[in-house]
């Protein structure tokens, strides 16, 4: 553990409860990303699948329970609870596009050709690429409310973060994680666009953050 792996923790964390937090008092989804949503699920799913099994620490056992927990809270409320209010007809992001290259790379690309580790493998490379029907459907719709890409810009300062805790850990430890590192440099990449756009615009007061309509 170090501070940029526990700052990049909390920022997954706010980023999260930020999103369900804005759910819960609007009592709407609109706006939100339903596909990304299950993407991220599934994404704690088979990367938490050795929650009952493999024992690391108190802290990482929690955050494990804690992620699961509140992935599974968002797909609810946007598909059961306040599922009149789900954007169904701007959420259109073919996620086959996205799911058949992750599991192919899953089964060429990983450290041992076991149950557990393609799933773990799966997970990381689905993560890089989970969040793409969110920002598909903004681009598709033009605007997004300010408290969505204050979700967004937590979700990539998580990443970026992390990036910053393989560089401390390559630099203190000799670890070096190609599959995560890749995947997270590219993760990292989806947001740069919308990192210009938070900066300049959100931050500047405006309520919404406009982005160019898709040609």
């Amino acid at each position: 553990m170090n501070i940029f792996r526990l700052a990049g923790d909390v920022s997954h964390l706010v980023a999260i409860l930020i999103l369900l937090m804005k759910i819960w008092r609007s009592k709407s989804c609109a706006g939100i990303s339903g596909k990304s949503q299950v993407l991220f699920a599934l994404v704690f799913t088979t990367r938490y699948l050795d929650l009952f099994t493999v024992y690391i620490s108190a802290y990482n056992t929690v955050m494990k329970v804690v992620f699961l927990a509140l992935s599974y809270a968002t797909v609810y409320l946007i598909y059961m609870r306040f599922r009149n209010s789900y954007d169904s007809e701007n959420d259109t992001f073919r996620v086959e596009f996205l799911l058949i290259p992750v599991i192919g790379l899953s089964f060429l690309e990983n450290y041992a050709f076991t149950p557990l580790e393609i799933l773990w493998t799966f997970s990381i490379f689905l993560e890089s690429v989970a969040i793409m029907p969110q920002l598909f459907m903004i681009t598709k719709t033009g605007e997004a409310e300010s408290i969505t890409t204050h979700y967004l810009f937590f979700l990539g300062l998580y990443r970026a973060l992390y990036i910053a805790n393989w560089v401390w850990r390559y630099h203190t430890e000799g670890f070096y994680d190609q599959i995560a590192i890749v995947s997270g440099v590219v993760q990292t990449i989806f947001y740069c666009d919308f990192f210009y756009l938070y900066v300049t615009r959100v931050l500047r007061g405006r309520g919404k953050m406009s982005l160019p309509m898709p040609v």
